[in-house]
C-alpha cells in the first residue's frame, strides 16, 4: 500500500500507553478488567500497561472496586496523585501569575503578583517567579512535568511573535528564561481551562478584558486557533475609527475603547476593587464607563458572532467580575447587532474560573500532553523491557 507503513512496536506501546492511561482518566476507579473492557485491549496487555504506569507514578492503585455479581473484585486504578504535575505560568501586563495542577487537573498551589511588566528586567522577574513556583512544587513532594506560559500575544511555534502591551517583537522564551515550555496566546490557554473546567458550553467565544482584551474560540469543544495560530485577537477590532491610538499602532481598537485602562479612567478609580466598590454603591460615573464599554464591546463581539455564528459569549478576566453591570447592555447590543438574535438568542455568561483561567489552562495543557502521549515518561522511569508484554 503506497504511503503507508506497518506500526512499529514503539508506535503500539505509544497508542496502548496513552489509551489506557485516557481511560483511567475518564473512569476513575475501575479496575484493569474494566479497562480490558473499555479499550478492547486483552487483559494481558492492559496489565502490562498498567504495571508501567504504576512504576512512572503515573497511576496508583487503590481499594478492591465496588460491584455487586459474582466473581473476584478487581483492584481500582486511578492517576497518581504524586505524579508529574503540570506548571502554569502567566506573563500579564501588570502581574504575574503561576498554577500547579495534578493529573486530575485539580489545583495544587496558586499565586498571583502584581506588578508592571512593561520593563526590561520583566525576564528576570519571570525567572525568579518561575523558580519560586517549582520550589513550592518541591516543598509539596511532587514533579514538574512541564512548564505552560501564557502571554497576551501572538504566538507562533512557540515564539511570540508580537505582544504589544509588553512592547514584545519576536521574543524567544526559551531562550530568554533558559528552559523548555509550551507557549501560547492566553485568551487561548483561558478559553481551553473554560472548556475543561468551567462551564462545559461545547461552542463559545471566551473574552476577557485586563489591560488588553483578548477572545479564544472554542468550536466544537476544540480551540479554533485560524491557520497561523493568531485567530481570536478580538482586542485589534476596530470598533472606533476615529478613536484614540492603539499600542499595535491602529486607532480605536477594541481593547483601547473597552479594556480595564480606559473603564477605570472615565470611572475615576484607581483599581478594579475601587471600581466594584463604585458600581454597587451606586457611583454614576462608574456605571456609565461600564455601560460604555458594554456598548463596545458588543460592537466587536457581534462582529464574530456574526461571522462564526457562536451561540454563547463567557466572561472572562476582569470581565468576569464586571459581569452583573455588563450583562444587560451588552446583551442588548448584541441583540441590536445580531440578526439571528431573533430565533436564537446569543448566551452570555460568566466564567467558572474568573481571573484565573489562563494560568490555569496554561498547567492543564501540561497534563493534557502527558495524558495524550505517556510514553516518554514510561521509557524515562521504566527500567525494564516492555517489548515482550505490549505485544
Amino acid at each position: 500500500m503506497i504511503g503507508t507503513r506497518p506500526a512499529g512496536q514503539h508506535t503500539v506501546r505509544q497508542h496502548n500507553a496513552a489509551l489506557v492511561l485516557r481511560a483511567i482518566a475518564d473512569g476513575p476507579g475501575t479496575s484493569r478488567a474494566g479497562l480490558a473492557a473499555a479499550t478492547g485491549l486483552t487483559k494481558a496487555t492492559v496489565s502490562s500497561v498498567v504495571d508501567r504506569l504504576i512504576a512512572a507514578d503515573l497511576v496508583a492503585e487503590g481499594e478492591p472496586e465496588q460491584r455487586v455479581g459474582p466473581g473476584r473484585r478487581g483492584t481500582v486504578v486511578s492517576l497518581s496523585p504524586t505524579g508529574p504535575h503540570g506548571l502554569g505560568i502567566e506573563i500579564g501586563v501588570d502581574y504575574l501569575a503561576s498554577c500547579l495542577v495534578d493529573l486530575t487537573g485539580a489545583v495544587r498551589a496558586q499565586e498571583v503578583r502584581y506588578a508592571d511588566n512593561r520593563t526590561p528586567r520583566v525576564f528576570q522577574r519571570v525567572s525568579a517567579f518561575l523558580r519560586k513556583a517549582r520550589k513550592q512544587a518541591d516543598a509539596l513532594g511532587v514533579p514538574v512535568g512541564g512548564v505552560g506560559i501564557a502571554v497576551p500575544g501572538l504566538v507562533e511555534s512557540g515564539l511570540v511573535r508580537l505582544a504589544p502591551n509588553l512592547g514584545w517583537r519576536d521574543v524567544d522564551l526559551s531562550d530568554r528564561l533558559g528552559g523548555t515550555f509550551t507557549v501560547a496566546n492566553e485568551a487561548n490557554f483561558a478559553a481551553l481551562a473554560e472548556l475543561w473546567h468551567g462551564s462545559a458550553l461545547p461552542d463559545f467565544v471566551h473574552v476577557s478584558g485586563e489591560i488588553g482584551i483578548g477572545a479564544g474560540i472554542v468550536l466544537g469543544r476544540a480551540l479554533f486557533e485560524g491557520v497561523r495560530g493568531a485567530g481570536g485577537e478580538i482586542g485589534h477590532l476596530p470598533v472606533a475609527p476615529d478613536g484614540p491610538p492603539c499600542s499595535c499602532g491602529a486607532n480605536g481598537c477594541l481593547e483601547r475603547m473597552a479594556g480595564q485602562e480606559e473603564i477605570l479612567r472615565l470611572a475615576g478609580a484607581e483599581t478594579v476593587d475601587e471600581l466594584l466598590a463604585a458600581l454597587e454603591s451606586g457611583d454614576n460615573a462608574a456605571l456609565s464607563a461600564v455601560t460604555a464599554a458594554a456598548g463596545h464591546l458588543g460592537v466587536g463581539l457581534s462582529t464574530v458572532v456574526n461571522l462564526m455564528d457562536v451561540p454563547a459569549v463567557v466572561l472572562g478576566g476582569t470581565y468576569a467580575r464586571l459581569e452583573p453591570w455588563l450583562r444587560e447592555p451588552l446583551l442588548a447590543e448584541l441583540e441590536r447587532r445580531v440578526p439571528s438574535t431573533a430565533w436564537s438568542p446569543v448566551r452570555v455568561v460568566r466564567s467558572a474560573l474568573g481571573t484565573g483561567a489562563a494560568v490555569r489552562g496554561a498547567a492543564g495543557s501540561v497534563i493534557r500532553g502527558i495524558l495524550a502521549d505517556p510514553e516518554h515518561h514510561l521509557t524515562t522511569h521504566s527500567s525494564s523491557d516492555p517489548d515482550a508484554r505490549d505485544r
